[in-house]
C-alpha cells in the first residue's frame, strides 16, 4: 500500500478540503501533513457549512480516523474553538474518537502571533500578506530549534519552558518593535485549551502511519495552502513557511518516498491569490470583480478578498512537475458560467523572450501573460449529475488544459456541495 497526497497547485483556496471530504469514505486515515491555522478548508453538505482550519477534513466519517501530522504547526486557541465549533453541530470529536495528533507537531504561541503582526507592520508596503497567525516565527523556532511541540504539554517542566521561550519573544518585540501588546488574556486561553488538546490520543505519527501501512489501509496526505507557496519553490518570499509539495508530505508525515502513491492536484477554472507577491494573470477589471463575486472569493479564515485571474499554464505545469502530480481535478468550473469567452495563459512576455516556464526573479521583473482565447459556456451547471450533461464547450476546455498538463482531469467541482462532484474518467 502507498500514500495518496491530495494537494493544491495553485496559491491555495483551490478547494482541497471539499476533495477531501468527497474522497474520505474511501481511506482509514486522512492526515494533514504542513502548515498552520491560516489554511481554511471549507465543507459544505446536508445545508451545512464548516470551515476547519487545523482539522483534517476527513472528519465528518466515523469509520475514517484523522492525524494532525508532524508537519503542521498547532495553535492550541485556534484549535479548541474549532473543536467546539464541530461539538455545537453535533460532531463531538472526543465521543467519535476519530482524530489523532502528533506529538512531534509544533505550537503556536501568543507571542508569535505578536512576533507576526510587529514584522509585518514594521515592513509597511513591502509585507508579505501574512495573515498574522504566527506561523512564520512558529517555523522560525522550530528550524531554530527553539519551539514547543505539542508532545511536551505532558512533561513536568512545560510551563517553565513555555515561559522561557514566551521571555525570549518579549524580549525580542522589545528590542526590533520598541512595544509589546498585552497577551495576557491569550496567554490563559492558550493553556486552556492545552487541557483540552491532552484528552486527545497524542502519537507518534510516523509509527503509526507506516504500521498503517504494513496492515494494508488507505491513507490520504491532506495539503494545506498551494504549491505556488511553497517556502522553497514558490513566489518567495511571497510565500507560506512550510513545504507545500508533494515533498512536504513525506517529511511532514514521516512517509518514505517510495511509498508515496496517487498525487492528485486541485485547481481551480481560473486562479486565485491572497496576500502580496506576483500574480500574472491578475485582472484589476469588471471581469476580475465578477469572478471575485460570483466564485465567492474571500478568505474562509480572514475574509480577505482573493485576487482574481485567468488560470495560469506555466504556473500549474511547473506544480504538476514539482508534485508528480498522477490525477487532476478541476474546481468552480461553475463560477465560469456565462462568459462569452474565457482565456488560458499560455506563456509569459519575459525579458523581450517568450517563455513557458516560471522564472526565478518573477517577484521583480514583470512576467507579461500570452493568453489563448476559449469559447465560454452559458449553462448553469450546479445542477448537474451526470457526465453526460457536461456541455460541449466545458469538454472543450477540460480537453485543452489535459492536452496542455499532460495528466487527465479526473474529477470536476460544478458547486461547493459534497454532491457536485463529477467523475469524469
Amino acid at each position: 500500500m502507498a500514500v495518496d497526497v491530495l494537494l493544491g497547485l495553485q496559491w491555495g483556496d483551490e478547494g482541497k478540503g471539499k476533495i477531501v471530504d468527497v474522497l474520505s469514505a474511501g481511506y482509514d486515515l486522512i492526515a494533514r501533513f504542513q502548515g498552520g491555522p491560516n489554511a481554511g478548508h471549507t465543507l459544505e453538505f446536508d445545508g451545512k457549512k464548516y470551515v476547519l482550519n487545523t482539522i483534517p477534513s476527513g472528519i465528518f466519517f466515523d469509520n475514517t480516523m484523522n492525524l494532525i501530522g508532524n508537519g503542521v504547526i498547532i495553535d492550541p486557541i485556534t484549535l479548541k474553538r474549532e473543536i467546539d465549533k464541530l461539538k455545537d453541530s453535533g460532531h463531538d470529536l472526543l465521543a467519535k474518537k476519530n482524530l489523532l495528533i502528533s506529538k512531534k507537531a509544533h505550537l503556536i504561541l501568543p507571542t508569535h502571533q505578536l512576533l507576526d503582526a510587529a514584522s509585518e507592520k514594521k515592513m509597511g508596503e513591502g509585507k508579505i500578506g501574512s495573515t498574522l497567525k504566527g506561523i512564520g516565527p512558529t517555523y522560525m523556532d522550530k528550524t531554530g530549534r527553539n519551539g514547543l511541540r505539542i508532545g511536551d504539554v505532558t512533561e513536568p517542566g512545560f510551563k517553565e519552558r513555555y515561559q522561557k521561550l514566551a521571555e525570549k519573544h518579549v524580549f525580542m518585540l522589545k528590542a526590533l518593535y520598541g512595544e509589546v501588546d498585552d497577551f495576557s488574556d491569550r496567554e490563559e486561553a492558550f493553556f486552556d485549551a492545552i487541557e483540552l488538546l491532552k484528552k486527545f490520543p497524542l502519537v507518534d505519527s510516523e509509527h503509526l502511519i507506516n504500521n498503517y501501512l504494513q496492515q494494508g489501509k488507505k491513507i490520504l496526505a491532506e495539503g494545506a495552502q498551494g504549491t505556488m507557496l511553497d517556502i522553497d519553490f514558490g513566489s518567495y518570499p511571497y510565500v507560506t513557511s512550510s513545504n507545500t509539495t508533494t515533498a512536504g508530505a513525506c517529511t511532514g508525515l514521516g512517509v518514505a518516498p517510495n511509498k508515496i502513491g496517487e498525487v492528485i492536484g486541485i485547481f481551480k477554472a481560473y486562479c486565485t491569490r491572497v496576500g502580496s507577491g506576483p500574480f500574472p494573470t491578475e485582472l484589476n477589471d469588471k471581469t476580475g470583480t465578477e469572478l471575485r463575486r460570483i466564485g465567492h472569493e474571500f478568505g474562509a479564515t480572514t475574509g480577505r478578498p482573493r485576487r482574481t485571474g485567468w488560470i495560469d499554464l506555466p504556473a500549474l505545469k511547473y506544480a504538476i512537475m514539482l508534485n508528480g502530480v498522477t490525477q487532476l481535478v478541476m474546481t468552480k468550473a461553475d463560477v465560469l458560467s456565462g462568459f462569452d469567452n474565457i482565456y488560458a495563459c499560455t506563456h509569459y512576455h519575459y525579458l523581450g523572450q517568450i517563455i513557458d516556464y516560471m522564472p526565478y526573479d518573477i517577484c521583480n521583473v514583470e512576467a507579461k501573460p500570452v493568453y489563448k482565447e476559449i469559447a465560454g459556456w452559458q449553462e448553469d451547471l450546479t445542477g448537474i449529475t451526470e457526465v453526460s450533461q457536461i456541455p460541449a464547450k466545458l469538454k472543450a476546455y477540460i480537453s485543452f488544459l489535459e492536452d496542455q498538463l499532460g495528466v487527465p482531469v479526473k474529477y470536476l467541482s460544478v458547486g461547493p456541495d459534497r454532491l457536485q462532484t463529477l467523475v469524469l474518467n
